[in-house]
């Protein structure tokens, strides 16, 4: 059965399944159905470093989770909605890595969250399978094409990151979601830069970004 171009319907260790807001066909229920909606998106994320996303196709994805084509397509009608959905799992896997490196900081302010958010995000892009061509939905088209990514992003993280901004009284509303959309389109276009440069990432051009994002952050929340 081919890939069809519609529209489509996050690594942690409790392996969670993608959420609802990924548009997934079905909704795992049974622990079953759910290990194997991981498998399915284990092998996509692992057939997309090996042979890119043009390339890639249901029924490879279901050979290399080693499930019936049709289990793949109880879940997603398409690649794209498969894809959409391992940046989706992508994302909350990011998030709970930082909640983890919040947990264990011994002090814990803009500063700290801010740290966590770079670090955590270079070492996936360096070793989580599929996240060079998908992180979080930005590298390829992936998802409603009137939906950007990037504000996904803000808003997750302004939710995540609000009891670390200090003294200021700061709840997740339009401001605050706003400095945070300028912010990670800013580490979006230097990241994006570092990685072109160099595959493994540019350390001068990571580290300068975080130059660059305490300046500005500086300023909203000192």
């Amino acid at each position: 059965m081919p890939d069809s171009p519609g529209t489509p319907g996050p690594h942690a260790t409790g392996h969670r399944p993608a959420t609802a807001a990924t548009a997934l066909r079905r909704t795992p229920v049974q622990r079953r159905s759910a290990e194997r909606l991981t498998r399915i998106l284990d092998a996509c994320a692992a057939l997309l470093d090996e042979v890119g996303y043009e390339d890639l196709t249901t029924r490879a994805v279901a050979e290399r989770a080693g499930v019936p084509i049709g289990s793949v397509y109880r879940f997603f009608g398409n690649k794209r909605a498969m894809a959409d959905a391992l940046a989706h799992r992508n994302l909350e896997r990011y998030a709970e890595r930082v909640t983890r490196r919040l947990a264990a900081a011994r002090t814990a302010n803009w500063r700290t969250a801010l740290d966590a958010v770079l670090d955590e995000y270079v070492a996936m892009k360096r070793t989580a399978p599929g996240f060079t061509l998908v992180d979080f939905g930005t590298q390829i088209p992936v998802g409603d094409p009137g939906a950007a990514p990037n504000h996904r992003v803000a808003e997750h993280l302004a939710r995540l990151l609000a009891p670390y901004l200090g003294h200021l009284d700061r709840t997740p509303g339009p401001e605050l979601n706003r400095t945070f959309l300028v912010a990670v389109e800013t580490a979006d276009a230097l990241f994006r830069l570092a990685f072109r440069i160099d595959p493994a990432g540019d350390d001068a051009i990571i580290a300068e970004a975080g130059v660059v994002l305490r300046a500005y952050l500086a300023g909203a929340f000192d």
